[in-house]
């Protein structure tokens, strides 16, 4: 079987920033409506909440947990959907109805004994902008609030919901040396789950 080389590429200076300042990024926190979802919330006749999420999205938060970089999800929403994603993703870290998402990611980044400049971080909001002005990485999707998109070392090429999250895992994972080795393995077995 021959060598794929990857297709895809970032600048030289955008893949030194995602290596993070100085500490190499070991986990990565991502917001879900805006960023895993376009950021519509579809409420039902009987109230349930209805959400769309994207696979390529998927398979990027679970390439990252295969390249050693921890996925987290911190979400200032609480659903049935999220909750069901997050579990058929296999994520082991997820914080749902967060207020204060700063007050929320502390704790568990102690527990995982990370520290700001090993965290990677995507949000599209006000309510993300504690964790993305801390992170060693900031990301925001390209439809993110102006205020967001300052504030980020990235703002990718795809919106929330249609490959933004993807995005940013390509990239982290490429910037540490991983990318390649995960796109040949893909070559000869699947993971076995559905993104």
């Amino acid at each position: 079987m021959a060598l794929l080389q990857p297709a895809l590429r970032f600048a030289p200076e955008l893949l030194l920033k995602a290596q993070g300042s100085g500490l190499a990024i070991k986990a990565a926190i991502f917001d879900v409506d805006g960023v895993l979802t376009d950021g519509r919330i579809y409420i039902g006749e009987q109230g349930e909440g209805v959400k769309a999420f994207n696979t390529l999205d998927g398979h990027g938060l679970k390439l990252l947990a295969q390249g050693g970089i921890t996925p987290i999800i911190i979400t200032g929403r609480d659903s049935p959907a999220v909750r069901r994603r997050v579990a058929d993703l296999g994520l082991q870290h997820a914080v749902y109805g967060a207020k204060d998402k700063l007050a929320v990611a502390q704790p568990l980044l102690d527990r995982l004994g990370l520290d700001w400049p090993e965290v990677a971080a995507m949000g599209d909001d006000w309510p993300d902008l504690p964790l993305l002005t801390r992170a060693g990485f900031a990301c925001a999707p390209a439809q993110a609030h102006a205020e967001v998109k300052a504030v980020a070392h990235h703002v990718t090429a795809a919106a929330g919901g249609h490959g933004a999250a993807r995005e940013c895992c390509d990239l982290l994972l490429m910037a540490a040396g991983r990318y390649a080795a995960l796109l040949q393995g893909h070559l000869s077995t699947l993971d076995g789950g559905a993104a």
